[in-house]
């Protein structure tokens, strides 16, 4: 370890000289003194999380630009009061009925100056716009909502109206338990209406999703694709003045060179840190680090469309093959657990019978010998950057490439990136992809449905192409009932349908680690995702007005 740690440190040096910030150094100064910057890898495509299905856009900005209906808190991971100060669950679970908090002002930016508060008019058209295939904007920039798309939410929705200026009400066709989640979620993150009104009028739809308007915390200022992007606060924020002027997401360097800005005070926060990393990072005084359990789970996803993955013989065999202890000790250091279900452990719904699947190579070969199997050649589709599941996930596949020749089997790993990583994979022409997913919801269904519903193949979300109609009877049965029990039991059910067929093959579920300079307080490290960032401050730091 003292030998991995020194070549470690000694790489970080090299790259120190060739490492350049994304934000400007003439800026950094000003963003010392006035607010912070915070390190994240990824792209972003779009300022709506609607759009989006998982990344920076959900996991960091909407937490910072938008506000939902309800919250869910990050300590008991219960549902709380957000945008609707109450609720009302009618007619069984098929109606939900929302009173919405007075007075939230939406955001003024240089694209757009509100003239009335929130109220049931925004709410009405960002739902309808979602859920409404005929409403005028449901197409704009492309019409694809890939978590609501894999619920089948556009065909589950009877009704959106506004009772009055304060009040909406959403019938559903029949009842759904897990509703009030998923309104919970960043992706039911709420717009303005009165903006929308305003794009229309001078024909600039487009706009909405680029140029962002919330009732968050904090305020689009300036983007610089794939560098950096500024956010300033919004001083009419509902909750009360964010406690910092700025925020300066730093979307460049990935692995060391991040890590290399945090050492050197380039960086403030480094989100999702690699786990061989935390040694530095423990034993720098300069440094604080928090770990907590993260509603995630990573997996291997098999093409069940294309031959021979299309048998669950095969997919067995392969699965034996991995070895799940080694990717445990050379990718997660510690901090993650083998998975035995697609839900993590924390989940109310986990089977505690489910077990991790067993590493038998030889049997492994036996199983495909029988099955007449020989020179198999795959491909792996595999995502460049760190992920909050997986923080190497290149490394991981070079590991299983090494356990799948030690069966005879050929895998060549297909490196991609982004949204174009999501194309490529529904094109179906992957055989396997490392994957996987989080969710702000403590509900099951956040797991089932978007991940291996059938629905969920025309979403891009069920990257197996996994299509079982009795599996999707029974995530329909936990829906239909308010009862707790009758919940867990369908969900049981479930598990053990995914254990028989293994579309796909759970590999871990990790700990959120963050990492972030001494002086910075009041971060709040969330299990489903980032938290906002109004209450963040800096030790020693008079805050501007």
């Amino acid at each position: 370890m003292r030998a991995i740690l020194s070549s470690l440190l000694v790489s970080l040096c090299c790259l120190h000289g060739s490492v350049h910030a994304a934000v400007p150094d003439e800026k950094t100064a000003d963003i010392r003194n006035s607010g912070f910057i915070y390190c994240v890898s990824g792209q972003v495509n779009t300022f709506n999380p609607q759009m989006a299905s998982t990344g920076v856009t959900v996991d960091t900005l909407a937490p910072q630009l938008y506000d939902r209906l309800l919250d869910v808190d990050p300590y008991t991971y219960r549902l709380e009061p957000e945008l609707a100060e109450r609720w009302e669950v009618l007619d069984n679970g098929a109606t939900y009925r929302f009173h919405l908090r007075p007075q939230v002002e939406f955001q003024k930016t240089p694209w757009f100056t509100p003239t009335r508060p929130l109220n049931a008019d925004d709410v009405v058209f960002t739902f309808q716009r979602i859920f409404d295939r005929n409403n005028p904007w449901h197409n704009v920039n492309g019409g694809h909502y890939p978590y609501f798309d894999s619920l089948q939410f556009a065909e589950s929705i009877k009704s959106i109206r506004k009772l009055d200026q304060n009040t909406v009400e959403f019938r559903l066709n029949q009842p759904d338990a897990s509703f009030l989640w998923h309104m919970a979620t960043h992706y039911a993150s709420v717009m303005s209406a009165e903006y929308a009104d305003k794009l229309t009028r001078e024909d600039k739809k487009e706009q909405m999703d680029r140029q962002p308007v919330g009732t968050g915390p904090f305020l689009l200022d300036e983007n610089r694709t794939g560098q950096y992007i500024r956010l300033a606060r919004h001083s009419d924020y509902w909750r009360g003045e964010p406690l910092m002027p700025q925020v300066v997401l730093d979307l460049g360097y990935g692995g060391t060179g991040r890590l290399s800005k945090l050492l050197t005070g380039e960086c403030d926060v480094l989100a999702w840190p690699a786990a061989s990393q935390l040694n530095i990072l423990r034993d720098d005084p300069r440094l604080r680090l928090t770990l907590r359990p993260g509603m995630n789970i990573a997996y291997l996803a098999f093409n069940t469309n294309k031959p021979p993955l299309n048998n669950p013989e095969v997919r067995h065999a392969l699965s034996l093959a991995i070895n799940n202890q080694r990717l445990m000790q050379s990718i997660y250091y510690g901090t993650a657990e083998t998975a035995a279900s697609i839900l993590p452990r924390a989940s109310w719904a986990y089977d505690n019978d489910a077990r991790v699947t067993e590493y038998n190579p030889a049997k492994a070969r036996e199983l495909l010998a029988s099955l007449g199997i020989k020179d198999l050649e795959l491909k792996l589709w595999v995502p460049t950057s760190s992920q909050p599941w997986n923080p190497s996930p290149l490394k991981t596949a070079e590991l299983i490439q090494a356990d799948m020749a030690q069966i005879g089997v050929k895998v060549t790993i297909i490196p991609v990136e982004g949204r174009f990583q999501e194309t490529r994979l529904m094109d179906m022409s992957h055989d396997l992809t490392l994957a996987g997913w989080s969710t702000d919801s403590n509900d099951p269904d956040s797991f089932f449905r978007p991940l291996l519903s059938c629905a969920a193949i025309d979403s891009q979300t069920n990257l197996s192409h996994w299509c079982d109609p009795q599996f999707d009877a029974v995530l329909q049965k936990a829906l239909s009932s308010q009862q707790l029990a009758s919940r867990v039991d369908a969900y049981h059910e479930a598990q053990q349908i995914l254990a028989t067929e293994m579309p796909v093959l759970p590999l871990a579920s990790s700990l959120r680690l963050q990492a972030y300079r001494h002086d910075i307080k009041g971060l709040v490290l969330s299990p489903f995702g980032s938290a906002s960032f109004a209450g963040v401050s800096r030790d020693g730091v008079e805050v501007k007005k």
